[in-house]
């Protein structure tokens, strides 16, 4: 094993040099930096994180609670999460968070408070009174990617404006018999993001005097396979077919655009759709959308919990999260 005090007189350095340079802490020239840094890597050193953690209190490493971890959205968000903190030198623990209260109430009563962690980020998970009480018990910095929580720092899209850009999108090529698929009650939790967007969807239709119709919602489980019969519902039926489709999610979309070519629509000649995320798979099937950038949310929610690392204490306003309407050729004049 490759010593510090190795490291130490390659670089010409103090072993107390050494160790400010490599863990990021403290003043140190950009030269002496440079010198530990080339040092390390020729000798193959790699800072021990048991030693690094009792000299400095820290584990290097944050926790991140997340609904689900095999759906695109949360996997793309986790991805940007993990990139921003291995370049600053953080590892990353997960605690899958289900529904089951006795599960959840572990992670918070056991699992947080074995001290492995130096702060948490929650992704789309509404907390509730006791979980953000135990969080706060911590005495971490929290950041949540979501909707609101007054008692913790947060980064949260406008769901409702999210979903009236979509919409109004449609509108303005044209359309007014406009279909929106949605979810079923069961996956209307946390911070009820499905609820939200059929609220931008109606208002949007309101705001150009165009009536709601009950029989141009279908709800689904936003995934591909949910969209798809969703779609092939809204395209069945009898009496007025709608021209377009609004999903509140992009697979959900991606799946419609399926449905709609097995029943022999064109799209867009026949029937325009589109959906919310900024999936991967949308520049492939030419998929218009409302990009939400789940990987820069990640990113900059990562960003966010180290900036209060370094700089304790600092208030943090909540942040808005970007979004951008991406038109491809999946919407076309009606």
């Amino acid at each position: 094993m490759v010593s510090i005090d190795e490291v130490a007189r390659l670089a010409g350095v103090s072993t107390a040099t050494v160790s400010r340079a490599l863990s990021g802490r403290g003043n140190v020239s950009d030269s002496a930096r440079q010198r530990v840094e080339a040092a390390a890597k020729g000798l193959g050193y790699v800072v021990s994180a048991s030693a690094s953690s009792l000299a400095s209190g820290r584990t290097r490493n944050i926790g991140v609670l997340v609904p689900f971890i095999d759906r695109w959205f949360f996997s793309t968000v986790l991805s940007g999460i993990a990139s921003a903190l291995m370049r600053r030198g953080f590892d990353i623990t997960l605690y899958s968070l289900s529904a089951d209260r006795a599960e959840r109430l572990e992670v918070f009563e056991t699992f947080l408070r074995r001290q492995r962690v130096d702060g948490v980020i929650a992704i789309s998970i509404e907390l509730g009174d006791e979980e953000t009480a135990r969080l706060a018990e911590l005495g971490l910095p929290v950041i949540a990617i979501g909707g609101p929580n007054p008692r913790l720092s947060t980064l949260t899209v406008d769901d409702v404006a999210v979903a009236r850009l979509a919409t109004e999108h449609l509108i303005s090529l044209g359309h007014r018999a406009i279909a929106h698929i949605g979810a079923s009650p069961e996956f209307d939790i946390d911070f009820h993001i499905p609820t939200r967007r059929r609220q931008g969807f109606e208002l949007a239709l309101a705001d150009a005097g165009i009536p709601v119709h009950p029989a141009l919602f279908e709800p689904a489980d936003f995934t591909i396979e949910g969209g798809f019969r969703a779609a092939k519902q809204l395209l069945g039926r009898p009496g007025e077919r709608p021209t377009a489709i609004f999903a509140a999610s992009d697979e959900m979309a991606i799946g419609a655009l399926l449905a709609a070519r097995e029943l022999g629509y064109r799209v867009p000649e026949d029937i325009s759709v589109v959906g919310i995320d900024g999936h991967e798979l949308g520049e492939f099937f030419r998929l218009t959308t409302v990009d939400q950038f789940p990987r820069g949310q990640g990113e900059r929610a990562a960003d966010a919990i180290l900036d209060e690392l370094e700089r304790p204490g600092l208030p943090h306003e909540p942040g808005r999260l970007p979004y951008d309407l991406v038109v491809r050729a999946s919407t076309s004049r009606r």
